[in-house]
């Protein structure tokens, strides 16, 4: 079947068309550093849409091969397979000079090269396109963006789920329809350069075991040491570092790859050093002690508080109740418990926490109300960045949700002045699209959405400052939750998301707990960034598995360089459960101007269930700004 066989009305398939290698991995289990991959397939398809490859073969991982009641294969299957780097030349050739795609392509392309790095070869991929990605800038009406959902949807045939070599080929099926879609709305291909990465990035490393202890300040000059206390160490030492760190971590020391304003003390021989933990420790006032003191201390450390362990109770999912079930939250990091936030920011204080239903299934309307735009998306196009702000504030009070790109759900468009010249109303013209004028906005007359464009479960619109309960649905431990942040796609400027993960005193525990670009896992790999394309990032957290010191997980996100988030515009955030799951609630946040760094989100507990809630805090400074804040020092 060719990409260009369509009955669509659409345009040249020019800038859909690549040489694409697509691929489906198998796998012991969810960690790319630590399982292995069972079984691999890959399908290559040239640029007019055709098939030119095919291979697929099991793999013996030399290992428990993990969940065999989902993949199936068990140690008996598996027996006598080749392992991977018998097959890793033959992959790499069909990977060669190819864009890779993969539903959820992040996972599949850490697991390749994991397994590349253990074979001692380079992963050939350069760029890679994930479905998954591609669909939701699509955003076609299924109730989830799972590979059979889509399938069906696309009339791909499935025969066998969780077979690799039939799941890429049905993989072929929606990539081919995807893309005309993409075509059909004009949007662009959501594809993510991958560039070379050290091999040393690809080799497991043990986590480190979380302190059990709340840091209880500095050391008191002449007082003793406290379970829990944060301690760097910087310089050459008479005991070997590794001896120095371990001795530390057994008395109940929270040992620190650098130092900020957290820090107890710092460990130095030559206090007076030029290194930067040392003028660090200068700056903050953080106290310093030479190794023979520290070692004297180590003999005598007092007790420490032990973390608040709050267990998240599973709470069944039961029939909806005539009230919301939403709560207060605690107020939003200030300068003192947070970054320092300057006085000409141009945002105010978060708004205050608004009540969000909490949505409870099976109710199958959840989301819809009888708000003149209720199960509507509307585009605004257009106007200074005041004025769109408020008409998408106007749009959410309507009760509906603002869109900030074109997509198969969006069901109408404002256009306010300068709207007209927007390089999307052609394709909007073309797709006849209801066009409004400011005005409608006041008395909206929304037409009925056609019959086949409307999801069983609409997401929530949370407002700005907006809560809601995370659900644990039937009775059982939710999946992963993933905080998807999308913008509209501009060049010029890089936007990137970070997570923190906080404990009760609003500090990480270790600088492992800011997940970032260049640490995009937590030690334990409990929270993760995932990067779908240029204009789209991903927070996924295991809630049921974070450390319990961790009471608040913060989303955020900061723009490189001089530009603002002003000048991109809004921002929205859906959350799901799942890679794949239906968005349970979205927010649009566009009410930045001059701000660099914005909390776009927080996922912090309340007493047995974990809540999010959209938080729309901009700040003027930058990134180091903010993480400092937060208890973390990164080099300049």
């Amino acid at each position: 079947m060719s990409l260009a066989s369509t009955s669509l009305s659409v345009p040249s398939m020019g800038d859909y068309t690549y040489d694409w290698a697509l691929i489906d991995v198998e796998t012991s289990g969810l960690i790319a550093r630590r399982d292995r991959v069972l079984s691999v397939a890959v399908i290559t398809i040239g640029p007019d849409g055709e098939q030119t490859g095919e291979f697929s073969t099991l793999l013996n991982p030399e290992c428990d091969p993990g969940p065999v009641e989902v993949h199936g294969l068990t140690v008996e299957r598996l027996h006598g397979a080749p392992t991977f780097d018998q097959v890793a030349g033959r992959i790499g050739a069909m990977l060669q000079d190819r864009v890779l795609v993969a539903h959820n392509a992040q996972f599949d392309y850490d697991f390749l090269a994991h397994e590349f790095a253990r074979a001692r070869m380079w992963l050939p991929v350069s760029q890679r396109l994930c479905t998954l990605a591609l669909n939701r800038q699509v955003d076609p009406p299924t109730d989830d963006m799972k590979l059979g959902t889509l399938a069906a949807h696309y009339g791909v045939p499935q025969q066998r789920a969780h077979d690799a070599l039939d799941d890429t080929r049905t993989l072929a099926g929606i990539l081919r329809a995807s893309l005309r879609e993409a075509a059909r709305l004009d949007l662009p291909l959501p594809l993510v350069a991958c560039p070379p990465r050290a091999e040393s990035q690809f080799t497991p490393m043990p986590p480190k075991t979380p302190c059990a202890y709340r840091n209880p300040g500095r050391l008191v000059p002449g007082g003793p040491l406290r379970q829990g206390m944060k301690v760097a160490i910087t310089g050459e030492t008479a005991h070997a570092r590794a001896e120095l760190v371990g001795r530390a971590v057994a008395a109940g020391l929270n040992m620190m790859t650098s130092v900020s304003r957290h820090t107890s003390l710092l460990v130095a021989n030559e206090p007076a050093s030029d290194s930067a933990k040392a003028r660090r420790a200068l700056a903050e006032g953080v106290p310093v002690v030479d190794e023979r003191t520290f070692l004297g201390l180590l003999g005598d450390v007092r007790p420490g508080t032990v973390h608040e362990a709050t267990a998240v109770a599973v709470v069944p999912v039961t029939e909806p109740e005539t009230e919301p079930v939403v709560g207060p939250v605690k107020p939003m990091p200030t300068a003192t418990s947070a970054a320092p936030v300057p006085e000409a920011s141009a945002l105010p204080t978060a708004a205050p926490d608004v009540p969000v239903p909490a949505p409870r299934q099976p109710k199958p309307s959840f989301g819809i109300s009888d708000k003149p735009l209720a199960g509507c998306r509307v585009l605004v196009l257009g106007g200074v960045h005041a004025d769109a702000a408020a008409a998408r504030t106007q749009i959410v009070g309507l009760g509906g949700s603002a869109a900030i790109n074109l997509s198969a759900s969006v069901t109408d468009v404002v256009l306010l002045p300068g709207g007209e010249c927007d390089r999307r109303m052609s394709r909007i013209t073309a797709l006849e699209l209801p066009v409004h004028d400011v005005h409608w906005l006041t008395a909206p007359v929304a037409a009925s959405p056609a019959q086949e464009a409307v999801r069983l479960q609409q997401p929530c619109v949370m407002p700005r400052g907006g809560v809601i309960d995370l659900p644990t649905p039937h009775g059982r431990p939710a999946p992963e939750w993933y905080v998807t942040s999308g913008w509209a796609s501009q060049s010029g400027y890089e936007i990137d998301v970070v997570a923190f993960l906080l404990d009760e005193d609003e500090q990480v525990a270790c600088d492992g707990d800011f997940v970032f670009y260049g640490a995009p896992e937590s030690p334990a790999g409990t929270v993760r960034l995932l990067t779908g394309g240029p204009a789209e990032q991903t927070i996924a957290l295991d809630l049921a598995s974070l450390p319990p010191a961790t009471r608040k997980v913060v989303v955020a996100a900061a723009i490189d360089g001089a530009a603002t988030f002003g000048a991109v515009g809004a921002i929205q955030i859906g959350v799901a459960a799942g890679s794949s799951g239906a968005p349970l609630a979205r927010a649009t946040l566009d009410a930045a101007t001059t701000e660099r760094t914005m909390l776009l989100a927080e996922i912090y507990r309340r007493g047995p269930v974990w809540r999010l809630r959209a938080v729309g805090q901009g700040y003027d400074h930058g990134l180091d700004v903010l993480v400092r804040g937060y208890g973390v020092d990164v080099a300049d």
